[in-house]
């Protein structure tokens, strides 16, 4: 039985480009939807159609949805800068809200069945648990958080009303690249600390802030649980597999690792990488950050036959540091 054809939207960005990959790899059929706004073409595999357009333009999707036949939609685009989010909260509610309203009523008037959601434990917002589990209280404390798990409602509402099935997947940080060497975070400015502390480690940034120092945590900087994107596209692979196999099931899932690095524990790792310590400099807290973030993924071990094979915080500053060398060889 030869496999379904897949919709990435934002497939030419950081998360969606190694979906891709690992779609390509197991044999689906893929198309990217982008309006390369923070993505680049050149990240779409050789043999990928991509159109390039908006997923709030229905006309241009729906036809994208008939002509390839699509069955499952891998939905990654919109916008993910927490502080942007709070200075203007009206952009993350248009695009990560209202586009995605579009894109999800486009796929029910085509009939896709099958939908998969790049979500955010930004929507948990200040658990007071150590390890937040999928039934934690969700209470975002920024827009990117509440515009995300907008969504999540939306889906659910729409699954239970249309022949959809969904599975909304609840990134914690995101890092790395992917082991071969074929794309990783390319985005200019990006804000994610262990791009930002690679930048700084090879000299295209003079410093790296750390943005909190008092937070109630073991050395008063901020705890995140971060995950390979590898892993996390592996992930994505396993929804869309359960979703064909069970049609009338969803799935709300976090993906982590289960365990926490600080600031300090991450940038400790990127000169250990190095051998060349990098220029920290310490600066308030932002708005809209929470103290300390990590996983129960207990659930998604237990749903899915997942095994992650990169749960290593200097695995993950390698393969980060190795693609952006490839990147600053680019020109």
């Amino acid at each position: 039985m030869s496999k379904p054809t897949v919709l990435v939207t934002g497939g030419a960005g950081y998360i969606g480009s190694h979906a891709v990959l690992a779609l390509k790899d197991a044999g689906y059929g893929v198309v990217v939807i982008d309006n390369l706004v923070t993505g680049f073409d050149w990240a779409v595999p050789e043999g990928v159609p991509l159109v390039r357009g908006d997923i709030a333009d229905q006309p241009l999707v729906e036809a994208t949805l008939r002509d390839h036949d699509i069955k499952a939609i891998m939905h990654f685009a919109g916008s993910v800068v927490v502080p942007e989010s709070v200075e203007n909260p009206l952009k993350y509610y248009h695009n990560n809200s209202a586009k995605t309203r579009d894109l999800i009523e486009s796929a029910v008037r085509v009939g896709v069945p099958h939908f998969i959601f790049s979500s955010t434990a930004a929507t948990y917002g200040t658990p007071d648990v150590e390890a937040v589990r999928e039934d934690t209280p969700q209470r975002p404390i920024n827009p990117y958080g509440m515009s995300k798990l907008m969504t999540e409602y939306m889906l659910r509402d729409v699954a239970a009303a249309h022949p959809m099935n969904f599975c909304a997947l609840r990134y914690f940080n995101v890092a790395g690249a992917d082991p071969q060497g074929r794309t990783g975070q390319s985005t200019a400015g990006a804000t994610h600390l262990i791009k930002v502390a690679v930048e700084a480690a090879l000299g295209k940034r003079e410093s790296v802030g750390v943005f909190g120092t008092d937070f109630d945590t073991p050395d008063g900087t901020g705890v995140r649980d971060y995950i390979h994107i590898t892993d996390l596209a592996a992930a994505h692979l396993l929804a869309l597999e359960a979703l064909i196999a069970e049609p009338t099931r969803n799935h709300l899932l976090n993906c982590g690792y289960g365990r926490g690095f600080s600031v300090l524990e991450v940038l400790d790792a990127v000169d250990r990488a190095t051998n060349n310590p990098i220029k920290r400099v310490m600066a308030p807290r932002r708005a809209g950050d929470p103290g300390q973030l990590i996983s129960d993924n207990g659930a998604i071990l237990r749903t899915f036959p997942w095994t992650p094979h990169h749960a290593d915080l200097d695995q993950i500053v390698t393969h980060a540091l190795a693609w952006e060398r490839k990147l600053g060889e680019r020109g």
